[in-house]
């Protein structure tokens, strides 16, 4: 019965492990179609630049629909904008991303239509597809789901969680989680609305600094040591959660907020973000009871692991910003 609860366990890690290993790449891409009065349908296809180059995968309108012969291209360091029109009604066929069963992202759609209606899609690998005429989603419940996948799928805030656990005693825990809750909401906030900015390869980096930096700090702990973060760790919950508010808003705007929902579709996100946090956060503390239900000595063989895990993975992902 031990070894099936360590081997669940470490069955969990290393699927965290697998998950880094894609993590930029489930950053969304956005397809806004948009029905003019004469007409034609205008086009903005927004999709992440990983590693210098954008990913494979484009979309296809339905038959009627030509395709152009140019586009208008806007490059940043981490997404391309493509916008076009063409003459096309939207009222029957398929929408498809072509070549979106190769990645790991995810596609969010946004339907306008002639009339004012609008409707979203989220499309996935395993679904990339969506037929018009299909009723899809509120423009601003999407963003719930869109924030707890980001949350459960992100590499980066994951480990950061999972490093604030093993530096925490059960009992103060809820307070840390709280003002890494309290940060990042903050700083998603304030960047979402377009009140605050900074470019995203410094807050990456600064992201996996923190991870690399809590690791440190748990193998600190258990050395006997002592220092600001473990007497407080609140504190530097907080203020790393004001850091990677700046990263869940890196991935709000690669989708953008709906107008005239602006603060519904943002409050939703970050109460998405919230639910993931909780569900991971759960599964933790869940495998650690069980562990503690063994004989087995769990400093030894999961906790000393799992902070070896933590900070190897920040440490590798700090250098591969810097590098």
């Amino acid at each position: 019965m031990t070894i099936i609860r360590l081997g669940l366990l470490w069955a969990f890690l290393i699927w965290l492990c697998s998950t880094s290993a894609g993590a930029h790449e489930i950053r969304p891409a956005a397809l806004e179609l948009t029905e003019q009065a004469d007409g034609t349908v205008a086009i903005a296809w927004k999709q992440p630049i990983l590693s210098g180059r954008k990913l494979k995968m484009r979309p296809v309108l339905p038959d009627h629909c030509p395709v152009p012969e140019t586009t208008r291209q806007e490059i940043s360091s981490d997404a391309i904008v493509e916008s076009w029109q063409v003459s096309c009604q939207l009222d029957k066929g398929r929408v498809t991303i072509e070549g979106l069963d190769r990645t790991l992202t995810d596609v969010f759609v946004r339907l306008k239509t002639a009339h004012g209606e609008e409707t979203t899609h989220i499309l996935r690998p395993a679904n990339a597809s969506f037929a018009l005429g299909d009723p899809g989603g509120s423009p601003a419940s999407a963003y719930l789901q869109i924030g707890a996948e980001h949350m459960l799928f992100g590499w980066d805030h994951l480990l950061f969680v999972l490093g604030l656990v093993l530096l925490t005693p059960v009992r103060k825990l809820l307070w840390v989680i709280t003002a890494f809750t309290l940060g990042h909401s903050l700083t998603l906030g304030i960047t979402a609305l377009g009140l605050f900015t900074l470019p995203s390869e410094p807050v990456e980096l600064l992201i996996a600094l923190s991870i690399f930096f809590l690791a440190v700090e748990v193998v600190r702990k258990w050395a006997g040591k002592t220092s600001l973060t473990i007497r407080r760790p609140w504190l530097v919950a907080l203020c790393f959660g004001l850091i990677h508010g700046l990263g869940f808003a890196g991935a709000l705007s690669d989708i953008g907020l709906p107008k005239g929902q602006e603060v519904w579709a943002l409050l939703l996100f970050n109460l998405g973000v919230e639910i993931g946090q909780i569900l991971f956060v759960g599964i933790l503390l869940t495998a650690l009871w069980l562990i503690t239900r063994s004989p087995v000595d769990q400093r030894k063989w999961v906790e000393m692991p799992a902070a070896y895990l933590v900070g190897g993975l920040g440490a590798f992902y700090t250098l591969s910003r810097i590098l």
